[in-house]
């Protein structure tokens, strides 16, 4: 089998890609691969509510890889759950719709990264952007991605909203506009109630004839020409296949996939790679380095009220109709993405943006919803929005269907520890706020007299990621990062990486939609690139051949 491009991974980056690169590219070929299943009809997928299951197990759609042991998190396993399947993460995640601060994309600029300053990116954002307010200077409306507010407000997570505000914090009913600190609620990436995944946007709903998806494919490998890539390897059924790409390649598996597969293709740090005996096709030191996470810390509050969602004979017995009304009109509890409400806060006044996000979920969400507790309460999301930690991601076989070894180093960097107290604390301010306090209730792990010693205790065995991995394959100017500007993987030829992995650095907020932003600005490049080609062809073939062998020359 042949094809223009292929892209390897049907996430955020993938299937915006795919879409995109499709419509501009009508006499390509694309095809879409992804190691999970079709989603378009998966319940627990398009009910929102239904994240509170996809996120914590290990299942067909959620890869639920564990961390090695983190001396940060006192010697514990990390859990990181990763979407697989069509859509990736944005078919399990909490379909929260931030953007991050502008300043960020400033620094990625400043890093080398020409043409990804704010101003370059926000036109990318607003083009996938369907938000449902209407367009203006920061929002688009005719994007695929549908973004709206919920339909559902479940009435703790408005008594946050207001303790927030008593508490001193200012109210923000747009996170993605002129001002990103301040509390109030979510946004999210939802249609008419149900789930909105990228692939949702950008595939199914509208087929094209020249984008073939293939499912449950796992790609174990980029093969190569030379130093150009040419096609894939993989296994489908049971069955070892091998796919031609006569353009290009790309990567779009995430970060921790992406530079698993490109070490495995041969790409990758020299000796780490002959310890596995993979041929070394291009030494490339950095690949599966600087590992970024927003590491998390939870304060959980049992109340005796059922209005949080919960597990009590009262709290199931009223769950049982808003069953139907979810599947009829799309409203009610199960339209729910959990997380409603939440902010961004300054731990300083002096700072020039937010460097501590919170989100508030109105049930007890105890270590990835892993440890169920029966009974009702709420939980409050602490995490820092920059950590200084840097982590890695290693092979742990040569075969990409084993689990890649992924190191986060948690809080080995004690200013990263010393803010999520500070943020902790900042958070607790809100929990005594009279809208909450006044409804009572008993903290599972931690409690208003803890001294910070005992705190930094509790946070080291309870912390973990909030689920937004980048940077393992850094994009930059230098010649030591693994793509350049234009996402091309350096050493090599033919070959892209369009997701999360090529961040240089962490966002300050949730990274679905920049990713989706990555892969629509790389629709461009790649569209622009065929067009390039396809006139230097021409203008080739009719120099004659004085000029055609002078051009190769």
């Amino acid at each position: 089998m042949q094809y223009d491009y292929i892209i390897v991974g049907a996430g955020s980056g993938g299937c915006s890609l795919a879409s995109r690169l499709a419509d501009s590219c009508p006499d390509a070929t694309i095809a879409l691969i992804e190691a999970g299943p079709h989603t378009d009809r998966n319940l627990f997928v398009n009910m929102p509510v239904g994240v509170a299951a996809a996120v914590p197990f290990k299942l067909k759609t959620n890869y639920g890889f564990l961390t090695t042991p983190q001396p940060g998190l006192a010697g514990r396993q990390g859990f990181q759950p990763r979407g697989r399947g069509f859509g990736g993460s944005s078919a399990i995640n909490a379909m929260i719709y931030t953007r991050g601060h502008p300043l960020d994309y400033d620094d990625w600029a400043a890093l080398g990264c020409a043409g990804w300053g704010w101003d370059d990116v926000l036109p990318y954002f607003r083009r996938a952007e369907g938000n449902q307010r209407g367009a203006d200077a920061w929002h688009g409306d005719a994007g695929p991605l549908t973004v709206s507010d919920l339909r559902f407000r479940n009435s703790f997570s408005k008594r946050f909203v207001q303790a927030a505000l008593e508490a001193g914090y200012k109210a923000n009913a747009d996170f993605n506009g002129a001002d990103q600190e301040g509390v109030g609620f979510y946004q999210v990436t939802q249609r008419d109630g149900r789930r909105c995944s990228v692939a949702r946007a950008y595939v199914y709903d509208r087929p094209r004839a020249n984008l073939h998806t293939l499912a449950d494919a796992t790609v174990l490998r980029v093969v190569f020409d030379g130093k150009r890539a040419s096609g894939v390897e993989l296994v489908r059924g049971g069955r070892h296949e091998t796919l031609g790409a006569r353009a290009e390649v790309v990567l779009a598996a995430g970060a921790f996939n992406s530079p698993q597969l490109l070490m495995c293709s041969g790409i990758g740090p020299a000796e780490q790679l002959r310890s596995f005996g993979i041929d070394v096709l291009h030494d490339a030191l950095e690949v599966g380095q600087n590992l970024i996470d927003h590491i998390d810390f939870t304060i959980n509050k049992r109340v005796s009220s059922i209005e949080p969602t919960g597990f009590s004979v009262r709290g199931i017995a009223r769950m049982l109709p808003q069953f139907m009304t979810f599947m009829r009109h799309g409203r009610g509890m199960l339209s729910s993405n959990v997380a409603e409400a939440g902010g961004f806060l300054k731990s300083r006044p002096t700072l020039d943006r937010p460097d501590l996000q919170l989100h508030f979920c109105a049930a007890l969400v105890d270590d990835h919803n892993r440890h169920m507790h029966w009974g009702h309460g709420y939980s409050l999301h602490t995490c820092v929005l920059r950590p200084h930690s840097r982590g890695t991601v290693t092979l742990a076989s040569a075969d990409s269907r084993v689990a890649p070894r992924i190191d986060p180093r948690f809080l080995s960097d004690a200013r990263d520890l010393d803010l999520l107290v500070e943020g902790t604390r900042m958070a607790r301010r809100i929990l005594d706020a009279p809208s909450l306090a006044l409804h009572g209730g008993r903290e599972l792990y931690t409690s208003a007299g803890q001294s910070d010693a005992q705190l930094r205790q509790t946070i080291a065995e309870h912390a973990d990621t909030i689920y937004h991995p980048v940077a393992t394959c850094r994009m930059g100017g230098d010649a030591r990062s693994v793509v350049d500007p234009q996402l091309r993987v350096r050493g090599v030829s033919g070959l892209r990486i369009v997701d999360a992995s090529v961040m240089p650095t962490l966002i300050g907020g949730n990274t679905n939609a920049p990713t989706v932003m990555i892969g629509e600005r790389a629709a461009e490049m790649i569209a622009a690139s065929r067009r390039e080609g396809v006139g230097m062809l021409r203008t080739v073939a009719g120099a004659g051949p004085a000029a055609v062998a002078a051009r190769a020359a």
